[in-house]
């Protein structure tokens, strides 16, 4: 039985030239799909990220006007100060008090630990006792006072050479306008310390005791 049977001839002419077109869309789709559906030419839709021939991702350039496409890539080091580094001064060390037998501070005051004995050679009464309140006065360690026998020419702080007592005597007759020498032979054995033999020269008049 025909697929037309029953229609009218203007139906059935109708009916035949769409089973043509359709048989020609059908040719033309086979053409198509023979011949191969891929373009190498075809753009690559935006967003999608492009490869090579070999697999490799290609990166993709920034559109116009992205941030990315006009700003340049921040520095990732920062510049060195050029300030230079402050050094603080070493502290300077504080002086040293003089301590017996040691050099440093106050030279004379660093002698006046020294034993000093004071005798008396002239005929004035009380020299020795007032020239012991001078010394003292001063921050003399005086041990001794009395008389002494015989002449001498004039006051002298007398010492041993290589001990404490003759810086000590060197500064007390610095300080008191008198000389130092080395002990004599009669009062070598007389015991340790300063020995100052004063004679009528010796002015307490002129000492204030600083």
């Amino acid at each position: 039985m025909s697929l037309f049977s029953g229609l009218s001839r203007p139906m059935k002419a109708a009916g035949l030239a769409l089973v043509g077109v359709a048989v020609i869309a059908a040719v033309i789709g086979g053409i198509t799909l023979t011949s191969g559906g891929g373009d190498s030419d075809t753009a690559t839709p935006p967003g999608t990220t492009p490869t090579s021939s070999d697999g490799a991702t290609q990166p993709s350039s920034p559109a116009p006007g992205s941030p990315s496409a006009s700003t340049p890539p921040a520095s990732s080091s920062a510049p060195p100060s050029s300030a230079p580094a402050s050094s603080a001064p070493p502290a300077s060390q504080p002086g040293q008090t003089g301590q017996p037998g040691q050099p440093g501070g106050d030279q004379q005051a660093s002698h006046k630990w020294v034993t000093v004995r004071v005798y008396n050679n002239s005929t004035i009464q009380g020299l020795a006792e007032q020239a012991a309140k001078d010394f003292r006065a001063s921050g003399w360690n005086v041990s001794e006072v009395k008389g002494y026998p015989g002449r001498l020419p004039e006051t002298v702080a007398y010492f041993r050479p290589g001990t404490d007592e003759e810086a000590a005597a060197k500064a007390l007759a610095l300080e008191f306008g008198f000389r130092a020498e080395p002990r004599f032979k009669e009062i070598e054995n007389i015991g340790p310390g300063v020995i100052v033999i004063l004679t009528k020269d010796y002015k307490t008049n002129d000492k204030d005791g600083s």
